[in-house]
């Protein structure tokens, strides 16, 4: 039977070197004498064939099959031209005499050696694997060198100002590898799957071979873009992807407004694209030569397996926080990876207390909350059914039924005002009214979202992690500030300048027995308006007209204001740039002193109403402007501004003792002087000493208690840490672990939430 030379190279049969008869290049399937179904023999497969068409493994330098069984098919030798061939895995195939065709890969064990005599010998399977995988293993090389220079990127632009030395790159970059490796095993699983269970064939649709350059544009495309994302997340909250992200998801109208609107989105998407693009189009050779590497399904099973133990052993025994090691939290937050630590937030965000944190038994937090709490006054009443009800007689001497303003403001942070030690006069307004009332030099949010500090405001109760209360079932019918007010006779509200429905602020305080109003109750139209609600000056605006309707109705009323003009995208009405705020552009320092702006308006315009002469009004920050330090729970952006006001019948006077934000309701009804029982776990600022009293914070999944200058940070898998706060240089020194402080964290986190879950916090 004449030799038939590729159709590629019509020139081979002349060179020398070839016997002279048997051995044709370039063909995957018996074509010759057989019926049935033609079949390829892929690297891998059994021995010996079943049939004369299934491939006979042939040995360039010795003919085919086993040396006991070399049937007459290949020759003894190969010229030189085709060893290109061999090496690129195009299959050879082999003509029996008198017909017979079969199909085998070219063994690259018999050439490689006569080629390349004296080298080792790689394994023909090893090499297939490697080439039909390769492009996998170039996207993870990618997506590692992504991530090097976005914690590079990270550390330039925010890692010094949190004091991150150079040096500590030589940890962040190997660590940060590790935690990139294992998240690109999730995300290129699709992918291992696809070549795992993709044969050789060609295709029978001419989109086939477009499949994984789409696939390879598209994965790459959402890592640039998520990269971006990250990028302006760390630069506001100074940390990667976390609860936060996890809550602004399930608002997109309001979090897809807001980004729009501050960032430069189709400029990002469009870069992100073209470099998307030419990754997929340098891609192409790798996938076509990966896909046409003919492997067996037994060998492509078993690299699924293998693929499938690594990524077991990943999710076994690699902690997604396994770099959280450093002292600077900032550190560590550099080497964690940020879709890592978005589905850590997202599969933790409403967990059992009992199954990851630290307990005690429910009888001895019991007992140290009581000491803890009595300093601050109240007769504990239920103490035997596991409750912390106290019941607290009128105090003489207090305000009496005066009506009540609370406004919580949007990030107005401490950090902007000159009582509290900025260089900035952005907060003109506050500090004027807050020096003619009552106001209080240290006192701390208990988290960084506006649904902590309602929750703290609202409730008096602890950040218990990781949700707020306000997000959780089960929050109807609970001691809040409004039903306490209610029993003497208060009506009660809950006004917000956006819509409702967001962080479920309506539906709480529905079920909790307040009217509430947003955005959607607005009777004219807004002087200006964005995606995260009306203006400052439109909301107080109804407040009023809701304060004059409830006076009418003859009863002492309770308003809570939540405003949100103090927020990205940091867009406000024309005409106010003489007191420093932009129209749009001005960033935070607009957002500050528009916010400061509208509240000083409001106290000034109130005055006309009849009500005035009778109400309290409260200003407090809902959290800090933003998270940043190199702490754990970095103490100085938890600090807030707070004052009472309320002329001819609250003397001016500052306050200095340690407050936390679940301490105003308690200090609200000792100012009042009203009788009350609740189990808040607040004391009243103006009437606890220093003994009995605590900071409480949240961050991400830490909680934490502050006591004496000693922080108590309690942590996932039920993890303790405690230290000494230096103030003047906002400094931690460890201290030993289980400490008094560590058991009276546990007390007051563990207590809160079993009251909660039991509907005993009523």
């Amino acid at each position: 039977m004449p030799f038939r030379a590729p159709a590629r190279d019509a020139a081979r049969p002349s060179e020398p070197g070839w016997s002279a008869g048997s051995c044709s290049l370039g063909s995957s399937r018996c074509s010759e004498g057989r019926p049935g179904q033609p079949k390829f023999q892929p690297i891998g497969a059994s021995w010996p064939p079943s049939s004369c068409w299934e491939a006979w493994p042939c040995s360039v330098s010795g003919g085919c099959g086993p040396e006991a069984e070399k049937p007459p098919c290949c020759g003894s030798d190969l010229g030189p031209a085709a060893a290109e061939d061999v090496r690129m895995g195009i299959q050879a195939s082999h003509a029996f005499p008198g017909g017979h065709s079969l199909s085998a890969p070219l063994e690259r064990t018999s050439l490689d050696t006569s080629l390349n005599p004296g080298q080792p010998t790689p394994s023909p399977i090893l090499q297939g694997l490697a080439d039909r995988f390769r492009p996998l293993l170039l996207l993870a090389a990618w997506y590692l060198g992504l991530g090097v220079l976005l914690r590079l990127t990270l550390w330039l632009g925010f890692g010094r100002e949190a004091q991150v030395p150079a040096s500590s790159l030589l940890w962040v970059l190997p660590a940060g590898a590790v935690s990139d490796v294992v998240q690109s095993l999730y995300f290129l699983l699709p992918l291992a799957l696809y070549l795992g269970l993709k044969s050789a064939r060609k295709p029978k649709r001419t989109w086939g071979p477009a499949v994984p350059a789409i696939a390879t544009f598209l994965w790459t495309l959402g890592w640039l873009f998520m990269a971006a994302c990250e990028y302006f997340f760390f630069e506001e909250f100074n940390a990667r992807f976390n609860l936060v992200s996890v809550n602004y998801l399930m608002y997109p109208t309001e979090v897809a407004g807001d980004i729009w609107s501050e960032y430069p989105v189709v400029k990002i998407l469009a870069v992100c694209a073209l470099l998307a693009g030419l990754t997929a189009w340098k891609f192409q050779s790798l996938w076509a030569r990966a896909l046409s590497v003919p492997l067996s399904l037994r060998i492509r099973s078993l690299a699924l397996a293998a693929y499938g133990a690594l990524l077991f052993l990943a999710i076994a025994w690699i902690p997604t926080n396994l770099f959280g090691v450093s002292a600077n939290r900032v550190t560590n937050e550099l080497a964690a990876n940020g879709p890592s630590s978005f589905f850590r937030a997202l599969r933790t965000s409403e967990i059992d207390y009992h199954a990851y944190y630290a307990t005690r038994p429910p009888a001895e937090n019991l007992k140290r909350l009581e000491a803890q709490l009595s300093p601050g006054g109240g007769t504990f009443t239920r103490l035997a059914e596991g409750r912390l009800d106290r019941q607290f007689p009128a105090r003489p001497g207090g305000l009496g039924k005066m009506n009540v303003i609370l406004v919580s403001s949007e990030s107005f942070g401490a950090e902007f005002s000159q009582l509290y030690g900025s260089t900035r006069n952005w907060t003109p307004e506050f500090d004027h009214f807050a020096q003619k009332g009552l106001w209080f030099r240290h006192v701390y949010a208990t988290g960084t979202r506006t649904v902590r500090g309602l929750e703290a405001l609202t409730t008096s109760m602890p950040p218990v992690p990781t949700e707020a209360v306000l997000r959780r079932p089960g929050h109807d019918g609970m001691a809040t500030l409004g039903s306490v007010l209610r029993s003497h006779g208060y009506q009660t509200s809950f006004l917000y300048g956006g819509y409702g429905y967001f962080d479920n602020m309506n539906e709480f305080f529905r079920s909790n027995g307040y009217e509430v109003l947003d955005r959607t109750n607005l009777r004219t139209k807004p002087r200006f308006e964005n995606i995260w609600g009306v203006s400052d000056e439109d909301l107080f605006d109804m407040a009023m007209t809701h304060a004059d309707e409830r006076t009418a109705k003859g009863a002492p009323f309770f308003i809570h204001i939540m405003n949100t003009s103090n927020h990205k995208p940091y867009t406000f009405r024309s005409g106010l740039e003489s007191i420093g705020v932009k129209a749009s552009g001005g960033g935070r320092e607009s957002g500050v002193r528009y916010a400061d702006f509208a509240q000083g308006q409001f106290l000034r315009d109130a005055e006309s109403h009849a009500w005035f002469k009778d109400t309290l009004f409260i200003i407090v920050a809902d959290h800090g402007a933003r998270v940043y330090g190199r702490q754990e729970i970095p103490l100085k952006t938890y600090e807030i501004p707070l004052m009472f006001y309320a002329p001819g019948r609250l003397a001016p006077r500052r306050s200095d003792g340690l407050m936390s934000q679940i301490d105003l309701a308690p200090t609200l009804m000792g100012l009042l002087g009203l009788p009350y029982t609740a189990p808040w776990f607040g004391q009243d600022a103006l009437n606890t000493p220093e003994s009995g009293r605590v900071l409480l914070f949240n961050h991400n999944d830490h909680v934490a208690l502050m006591k004496d200058g000693t922080l108590s940070i309690l942590g996932l898998h039920g993890s303790r840490v405690s230290k000494v706060y230096d103030a003047e240089k906002d400094r931690y020194q460890l201290l030993p672990s289980g400490t008094a402080h560590d058991d009276l964290a546990v007390a007051y986190y563990q207590t809160a939430y079993e009251l909660f879950k039991a509907k005993k916090y009523n």
